[in-house]
Formats: C-alpha cells, structure tokens, sequence
C-alpha cells in the first residue's frame, strides 16, 4: 500500500519514520501510555526502532496503517493511530488502536484522528466494521471512541492481554454506515 497522510486541517497522520524514533520512545516513556497500552514498559529507543520495522512497515505492506499523529505537517509526533486486522482472512474488520501525549491531550486531535482513520478505513479499505477495544477505566479513550460514533457493544471480562496480565476490557464498534457523531447508548460510568 502506498503511504497516505490524511488532515483535515487541524490535525495531520503521516507514517511514522526513523526521524520520529527519538520522539516516540520519549512519548511512550510517559507513565499513561504505558498504563493504557500494550507498548513495553520500561520504553527504549530499540523499542521505537522495532515498531518502525515490526509493526508499521508490515502493516502498510499488508494494507494496515500505522499514522504519526501531528499538529503540523512537519511537526513532530504527539501520538499514533493505527488500524489493525483482529481476524486473519478477515479483510472485511479492523481494530483500531491509539495513544496521545499528555500534552496534546484535551484538544480534540484524537478524535479528529480517529475520524479521519474510519473515514480511510471504510472508503479506500472497503473495511465494514472497526472495533475499538480498551482496558476497563480508560476513560479517554471512551470518550473519544462515543465521539467518533462508535457503539458500546459490551464489557469482556479478561478479554485483554497487557504484558501477560488478563484485564478486563471494554469493547465498541463502528460500521461502514454508521455516523461520526457522538452515539448514544453508552453506560453513563463510562
């Protein structure tokens, strides 16, 4: 697959590059991500350097994107967002999986990401459903998930493994038809 960068003006997704690695480890040292994510903890630059190679060039071989997630076109990382296959021989599905900074936290960038990746996702990937999964108490991530249309479909109890722990884990989808407003029918503690 040929490498797309998406914006809509105010936030830009462009595959990440060996100039981000030093950007990257630094952002995944940050205690939250770690908390939230599957990214090894402690984080190194070698990790960095491995997601280059292991995850994001596999993934957009394979048709998977893997978007930097910038304020600018020439700025440096503030997260990342990918869309990944949970099903081999399912190209018709993804999950989709992101992380922010702190600091770029709170000002609609995710999910303006998130937006733009589903938008991809359903029109040049022709995917018809995109899940979103997160550990019980990611509330950031929920918020930004009902933003972005995604439905609450149910709590899955064990149903993610973090750095060979089982935790509880939340899980929503969008479909190909649905809209990218705020949906109803969430539980109200999440």
């Amino acid at each position: 697959m040929d490498d797309y960068a998406l914006t809509d003006g105010t936030v830009w997704l462009s595959r990440p590059t060996t100039d981000d690695v030093d950007t990257i480890a630094d952002c995944c040292r940050e205690p939250s991500v770690g908390e939230w994510t599957t990214v090894p903890v402690p984080y190194h630059r070698e990790h960095a350097e491995r997601f280059l190679t292991d995850i994001v060039a596999p993934g957009w071989a394979d048709g998977l994107p893997t978007w930097a997630i910038r304020e600018s076109a020439a700025a440096k990382p503030v997260g990342m967002i990918a869309l990944m296959r949970r099903e081999l021989g399912d190209p018709s599905a993804a999950e989709i999986g992101y992380w922010l900074t702190s600091r770029a936290r709170g000002t609609g960038l995710m999910t303006r990401a998130v937006r733009l990746s589903c938008d991809f996702g359903f029109t040049r990937l022709a995917l018809a459903r995109i899940e979103w999964r997160a550990y019980v108490g990611n509330h950031a991530s929920a918020a930004v998930a009902r933003r972005a249309g995604f439905r609450y479909e149910g709590l899955m109890r064990l149903g993610g493994l973090q750095r060979g722990v089982r935790r509880d884990s939340w899980i929503a989808a969008r479909l190909a038809g649905d809209p990218d407003d705020p949906a109803p029918g969430w539980p109200a503690d999440i």
